[in-house]
This record gives structure tokens, C-alpha cells and sequence, in this order.
């Protein structure tokens, strides 16, 4: 991010950025000395560096889910960003962009991973209003803040298009020229010597509503967080429409005062974006005088998402595709239900299942055929699944775990068998994130439940680079 104003296309000169892109589980140390990035470490400024390390430092004690952790590279403290994805922001507004590790891999660098990352956002429901295209081209020449600043600023576009919405709002003024209600008491309180004027009370048009106070407040925030001359025009633009409304005291109490009919369905995208911005759902980083605000967003339900979103498609039909089954449990204990079974993806028919997957955001080694590196799977996911099996599939079926494609990762692992449930068959599949698609095998099972699966075998055959 360039280091005074985004004069510069994104990441064409790095030496001039106000900031710094990167990847999942990239480190981070204070470049004081110099420090030349290399091998996934970055070099931020002391403040900066400081600022993260008492971050992590907090998250520590509090014990919560932590998107950094404390670290040590090459013999000096480091900061670990985890698989949390997004913008961070330092109080100083030096700004962090975390990218898909995936781009480090299936090439285009940063441009691709931030536009894979767009695509993968607007299969969350708080996003879908992303004009995915015209994102992904801003996001060649912008950060990713950029990008969303962008997004928001084009929904409240398409509002002031449309023409703000005003309401009938009660007013008590002391008027010159007797208007609406006369408020006796404190008409004769105040007008007593007064003939000229009456205290009264009234319905005036105003656009003074709760949905036009959030916008106006996430645009006056946006102002201070944009970099971009771009944005920054816009963002004047379109607060000077605003100029008659105040600014929202309590955020948090105007969004539950919004409207939801059919009237106000122009303002639905805008009003996405400003709970974000405004941070209502946002993650915050920070607190008491360090709060800085950040939009982060874990890779793993990115990814289950965007698998979620596209396998729907490749579903044959006369199946059902459900996310998130919660029905089953572990155990039961003392009359209760313990220990909730939620596979990601569950496939059924006449309230049947039939197939089981769970999205994994990990990446294999097809190549690791061993008993001590096993391709880079994990057996506590292997426990998972056999659970899921035994419970949702009643020990004889098939399972599936999903794993983001790469180079290293390109094809179905051979299948794996469970000793003591011999009806179970697991496979490991890989997820085409160009193509979003799932290259399952071309066997009878599982062209039951997937069509086009003989022709994803066929792509595959005919072109080497299908990744």
C-alpha cells in the first residue's frame, strides 16, 4: 500500500506503499535495520510492529480465537498472521492486507489471490450485492480496502440515484406563523409577551431517518480511511447529498430501527456495507485509544462457502444439497443430546443422505504418499468424518473431504477404507477454485449424485494447466 496516497498502481512499487500485502501465516517483524522481505517474513515499521505485538499480547490473555499470534523468525520476535483473510489497520493507518495462501501457488500472485478472495466473498450472504466484475477489475489497481470502500460507495450511488428517502417526523419549534398543533404549556410559558409566536407541534418531510443517518456516518468514516483520490472524490460527492441529515449517535440502535419494506429495497446493498464499515459485524481489532478497525473473514468459511455456492450446480438432480446439517449428535447423556454433528455439506434424497463432505482450506501434497507425511492430512479430520459417517450414513456410504486444487493436489487421492466399518469409503477430492468445480471420480457412485463428472475427467485429460 502506497506510503503517502495511492498514486501508484497497487503493488507496482512496494517501496511506496503505506502499508504491505501477504499471505496467510506470513510473520511479521519491525524493519528496523533494513530488514529485506523474504521466505513469507515482512518488515513493518516499530510503531506498527509494536502495535501487533500487544495485540496479540491481549488476545493472549483473553484467551479468544486469535487471527495473530507471537512468533520468531531468524531470531527476532515476529507477529504470525493466521488463516483470517482481509484488511488490517494499525491506529497509525498503515494498513496489513492478508491474501489466500493459495496464491502463492496457482499463480497471478496477489492480483489473483484478491480477486479469488472477492469471489469467495460474495458467496456470503452479507455480500451478495458485490458487482463481482467491476470489483475484481478495481482490485488489479487497488487494495482490498480499496475494493470494499469502492463497492460501498457504488451501492450509495444507486440510492442517491434513486432518490433518498424522507419521512413524516414529529418537530415542536416556536414558529412565527401558527403550524400544526399549539402546545399550550409551553406556548404560554414562552410566548406569554410574545403574540407573534407560537409554540406548536408538527410533521415536517424530512430525510432524517435512521437509514440516511448510517449512510451519512459510514461515508464521513470512509472519508478518513481512503487513500485513493478515486475514492475520496466520491466520497465528498455523495456526503454533500447527505449534508441535511445528521450524523447517526448510535449506530447500533439505527440499524435496528431500519426499515425492511419494499420502499427501501434501493438501500439494502448500501446498508450492508455500512454495518461493516461501521464495524456492527465486522471484527475489531484493538482496544480502548488503539481500537483500529479491520475487516477480517476466516479462510475456512470462505472456502466452505464457495464450495458450498458451486457445488450446488454440479448436484445431480433428484438430490438436495444441505450445508450445515445439525440434526445428529455424538452422544446422549442423562436424557441429553451431546456433542452437535454439523458436516459441512451433507447430499440426500427423500430425507435420506447419501453423501457426506466437509470443506477443509488446507493444502495437499499428492506427491506425500507415506505413512509419516500422508499427503499433509490430518487425523483428527479423518475422527471427524468417520463420526459423521457412522451417524448421518449409518456406517455404509460414502464420505468426502475437499481440499482447495493446486499443482501438487490435482486429482482424488486413491480412496480410504475404515477396518472396523467396511460399508464406509472416504475420499479426498480436490476443488477447482478457476473452474469451481469438484473433480470427483468418474465411478458409478458418484455419478449418481454429481453430473458432469466424466467431463471434468476429460478437461482434465485434454489440459494440462486445468487448475
Amino acid at each position: 500500500m502506497p506510503t503517502l496516497a495511492f498514486t501508484k498502481p497497487w503493488l507496482l512499487d512496494p517501496s511506496a506503499m503505506n502499508g504491505r500485502s501477504i499471505y496467510e501465516f506470513d510473520a511479521l517483524v519491525s524493519n528496523e535495520g533494513g530488514l529485506v522481505d523474504v521466505d513469507g517474513v515482512h518488515g513493518v515499521p516499530p510503531p506498527v510492529f509494536a502495535w501487533l505485538e500487544s495485540e496479540a499480547l491481549r488476545i493472549a490473555d483473553l484467551g479468544e480465537g486469535s487471527w495473530i499470534r507471537l512468533s520468531q523468525r531468524k531470531g527476532k520476535r515476529a507477529i504470525q498472521v493466521t488463516s483470517f483473510v482481509g484488511v488490517l489497520r494499525a491506529p497509525n493507518g498503515f494498513q496489513i492486507e492478508v491474501l489466500p495462501k493459495v496464491g502463492k501457488v496457482i499463480g497471478g500472485g496477489a492480483v489473483e489471490a484478491r480477486q479469488l478472495l472477492i469471489d469467495m466473498l460474495c458467496c456470503l450472504q452479507r455480500f451478495r450485492h458485490v458487482q463481482t466484475d467491476k470489483a475484481k477489475l478495481v482490485a488489479r489497481r487497488m487494495p482490498l480496502l480499496e475494493v470494499f470502500i469502492s463497492e460501498f460507495l457504488r451501492a450509495v450511488e444507486l440510492v442517491v440515484k434513486r432518490g433518498l428517502q424522507s419521512d413524516y417526523a414529529a418537530q415542536q419549534d416556536n414558529v412565527f406563523a401558527l403550524r400544526g398543533k399549539l402546545m399550550m404549556a409551553p406556548h404560554l410559558r414562552q410566548n406569554l409577551f410574545r403574540a407573534d409566536r407560537f409554540f406548536t407541534q408538527f410533521d415536517e418531510f424530512t430525510p432524517n431517518r435512521p437509514e440516511n443517518r448510517l449512510l451519512h456516518t459510514a461515508l464521513q468514516h470512509v472519508l478518513r480511511l481512503t487513500t485513493s483520490q478515486e475514492n475520496q472524490k466520491l466520497s465528498r460527492e455523495l456526503a454533500f447529498v447527505f449534508a441535511d441529515v445528521p450524523l447517526s449517535d448510535l449506530p447500533s440502535v439505527d440499524f435496528q430501527r431500519v426499515r425492511n419494506d419494499r420502499s427501501m429495497g434501493h438501500y439494502e446493498g448500501a446498508l450492508a456495507w455500512a454495518r461493516l464499515i461501521l464495524g456492527n459485524e465486522s471484527p475489531m481489532t484493538g482496544s480502548g485509544s488503539h481500537t483500529a478497525p479491520s475487516l477480517l473473514f476466516p479462510m475456512e468459511a470462505l472456502f466452505e462457502a464457495f464450495v458450498a455456492k458451486h457445488l450446488q450446480k454440479q448436484v445431480g438432480s433428484g438430490f438436495v444439497l444441505k450445508t450445515q446439517a445439525r440434526s445428529l449428535h455424538l452422544v446422549r447423556h442423562q436424557e441429553q443430546n451431546w456433542f452437535r454433528l454439523k458436516p459441512d455439506l451433507l447430499i440426500h434424497d427423500n430425507h435420506t443422505s447419501r453423501l457426506v463432505l466437509d470443506a477443509k482450506w488446507k493444502l495437499l501434497d499428492g506427491v506425500k504418499a507415506n505413512g509419516s507425511d500422508k499427503y499433509g492430512l490430518s487425523q483428527a479430520d479423518f475422527y471427524q468424518l468417520q463420526a459423521y459417517g457412522q451417524s448421518y450414513l449409518d456406517g455404509d456410504g460414502i464420505l468426502a473431504l475437499v481440499y482447495p486444487k493446486t499443482a501438487a493436489f490435482d486429482q482424488p487421492l486413491p480412496v480410504f477404507k475404515f477396518p472396523k466399518s467396511e460399508g464406509l469409503e472416504l475420499w479426498v477430492l480436490p476443488f477447482c477454485l478457476k473452474n469451481r468445480t469438484l473433480l470427483a471420480p468418474s465411478s458409478e457412485d458418484f455419478s449418481t449424485y454429481f453430473e458432469g463428472t466424466k467431463k471434468l475427467e476429460t478437461m482434465k485429460a485434454a489440459d494440462s494447466n486445468f487448475v
